[in-house]
């Protein structure tokens, strides 16, 4: 039992104590065309420019031709990072906003609103091995428990901008697509141990074929010890997690299935908003126990004509221990099915449909409560999207989605795409879409007692946020050895969510009362400088301007621009010095953040690494080098984000 406190704070504080709570943690299909498993280090700037992506239209396509901003992160550009988490292995894409909270937590986002309207991001669409990670309770993502063996990862496809045509609500500012490679591409055994400043990681994995059935499992743990203040202080906040999980593929004629399943636990400490929760002076607001599971089935069947159908059904059951606020327990059932026709003359034609069913209990406090506590909800949504052949370096591709929640009824999804390949090797594209963030029950079941009888009271009405999106880009490789990718885009916000002071200035609602835009460049490109050296940098620059409707008093929610960098600048080289050593440095550059204060900041990391027998590799990776600084702010007691130097041995046979 916790205490009460002698009187309760005004109804802004406890909200934003809620905020904290989901905040604190929250923040926390596609082939290559090269064979899987390539070591993407020995392929040209050409072949890259090659790589298949399914992101865009959910079908394989060259990365030269997808009509989208899309970054690939490769299996070869994660190990050569050093990266130990999959937040961390995040920050190699230009258009992503990755900021460190704390030990566990990240806040993580595309394009902007990477947080605010008392909310952890909630407008980005994250999905691993085509299994949705968003929460309902808030639509967001709880980071820390996104957990894969990084060897594992196949590519990530990151598409910043709306994907709601393909994908559904919430993808509005972007879709993190991650795919894990097939059980036939893992034979054999693999060893990791890291140890760092911070921590360590030990994991393994075994792969082999019985008949036809290719087939893995694997195991990690990993541990990060407490951040600290710039002072010094130490933060209650070390996080401990493990994961195991399995994989297995087989191929019977023209069918292919694949089946997968992960269990999780983990559990990291909150530091109390506002306070130094030094250890053993503060025990802060408690530690957060995480634990959940999931199996995911797949088949996919190749068609006579050309065509294909895929079908997908997988079930994710989540729990989490957050005190003082709340505990959920989250149970999800997902079913898509996909048809894609063989071509019929200049039309290329896809359609689909997904049900998902969530069955969602959250046992509040004297703090808060989500009302109903139990609660089963239902999304149904129908796509279609024809890529149209208008001449033979023009393509149209136009598509929508209709999509039934159970707070606002129906959306509406459309989007609309035009390519314009001049010549070979060069993409001109545009594009114009609609994307909503549908109401979570944050929004709509958020209680917070007090008189009369509650000084919070969920807002059954609350609308979806909308987003219409232009966008103009351009893709090609001038230069057999030079590569780049340039996005303009504007963001048009509208029903963005506020909390509203009624006039009897007890309680407190949630609305859609704000309104705004965004708008900016993406670029980033490839240079091989010589056959052992390649240079990349990347560069997103934005402004964003929000305002309030007639009748809202939101004065709070004007800031939330200030969650957000006004430009992310990356330089990083890539150095093979032999067949067996190679060199990897890297520049980040960062801007800085109205809200929580925190000033921009440059960050230098490296690695070495050096493969001393063609089993087993050592590498040596530094983050940080030029020293510990803040990445994000706000209620939370801010960490400084520190040196970390970190010895890494994979073995492998």
């Amino acid at each position: 039992m916790y205490n009460v406190p002698p009187s309760r704070p005004r109804p802004r504080v406890l909200v934003l104590l809620l905020a904290a709570a989901l905040a604190s943690s929250a923040h926390a299909n596609a082939h290559a065309a090269d064979p899987q498993g390539a070591d993407f280090a020995d392929l040209s700037i050409e072949e890259l420019a090659n790589i298949q992506v399914t992101s865009v239209s959910k079908k394989p396509e060259r990365l030269l031709e997808a009509p989208a901003a899309v970054f690939v992160i490769t299996a070869d550009d994660i190990r050569r990072s050093g990266a130990a988490s999959l937040p961390e292995v995040l920050r190699l894409a230009p258009n992503l906003q990755v900021a460190r909270v704390n030990g566990a937590n990240y806040a993580i986002t595309a394009r902007g609103l990477n947080g605010g309207g008392n909310s952890a991001p909630n407008k980005l669409l994250v999905l691993i091995d085509g299994r949705s990670v968003y929460t309902p309770l808030f639509s967001g993502v709880f980071w820390d428990v996104q957990d894969l063996l990084l060897e594992d990862i196949e590519r990530i496809e990151v598409v910043s901008g709306p994907g709601g045509t393909l994908w559904g609500v919430n993808a509005v500012n972007g879709v993190i697509n991650i795919t894990t490679r097939s059980a036939h591409d893992t034979h054999g055994s693999l060893a990791v141990l890291r140890g760092a400043t911070e921590g360590g990681d030990i994991a393994f994995r075994q792969g082999g074929r019985t008949n036809d059935i290719g087939w893995r499992v694997y195991g990690k743990a990993q541990g990060r010890s407490h951040t600290e203040l710039a002072s010094g202080a130490a933060i209650d906040d070390a996080w401990h997690a493990g994961q195991v999980g399995f994989r297995a593929d087989w191929e019977r004629g023209a069918d292919r299935f694949s089946l997968n399943g992960n269990v999780n636990r983990g559990m990291f400490g909150q530091p109390a908003p506002g306070t130094i929760a030094v250890s053993g002076a503060n025990p802060g607001l408690g530690t957060v126990d995480t634990h959940g599971a999931n199996l995911t089935g797949g088949w996919q069947h190749a068609l006579q004509d050309g065509g294909s159908v895929n079908v997908q059904l997988y079930y994710d059951y989540t729990r989490r221990e957050v005190p003082p606020t709340f505990t959920e327990s989250l149970d999800i059932v997902d079913l898509q099915v996909q048809h894609t026709l063989a071509p019929i003359g200049a039309h290329n034609v896809a359609w689909g449909a997904n049900a998902r069913y969530g069955r969602d209990h959250v046992q509040g406090s004297q703090y808060v409560a989500f009302l109903p506590e139990r609660l089963n909800q239902t999304w149904l949504s129908l796509f279609a999207q024809d890529e149209i052949t208008l001449a033979p370096t023009l393509r149209a591709t136009v598509g929508a989605r209709v999509e039934r929640n159970d707070y606002t009824g129906t959306e509406f999804l459309p989007s609309a795409r035009l390519s314009w390949s001049r010549a070979p090797g060069h993409a001109f594209w545009a594009a114009a879409s609609r994307a909503v963030r549908a109401p979570s029950r944050l929004d709509a079941d958020t209680y917070i007692p007090g008189r009369p009888p509650y000084i919070l009271a969920g807002s059954p009405g609350v609308r979806s946020e909308v987003a219409k999106v232009f966008e103009l880009g351009y893709r090609g490789q001038p230069l057999p050895r030079l590569s780049y990718s340039a996005t303009l885009f504007y963001n048009d916000y509208d029903d963005l969510r506020t909390q509203e002071l009624r006039p009897s200035r007890t309680i407190v609602d949630f609305a859609n009362l704000g309104e705004g835009h965004g708008y900016g460049i993406e670029m980033w490109g490839s240079f091989q400088a010589t056959k052992s050296w390649r240079l990349s940098a990347g560069l997103t620059a934005m402004r964003e301007r929000f305002q309030l409707k007639p009748g809202s008093n939101d004065a709070g929610s004007l800031r939330r621009a200030g969650f957000d960098p006004s430009h992310n600048l990356q330089l990083r080289s890539t150095y093979s010095i032999d067949a067996a050593r190679e060199l990897e440095l890297a520049v980040r550059k960062v801007g800085a953040l109205d809200i929580g204060q925190v000033p921009g900041y440059a960050a230098l990391d490296a690695r070495f690494g050096w493969r001393l027998r063609p089993d087993l590799d050592l590498s040596v990776a530094a983050t940080n080098l030029n020293g510990s600084h803040a990445e994000y702010g706000g209620i939370a007691t801010r960490s400084e984000v520190p040196r970390t130097v970190a010895v890494r041995v994979v073995w492998q046979n």
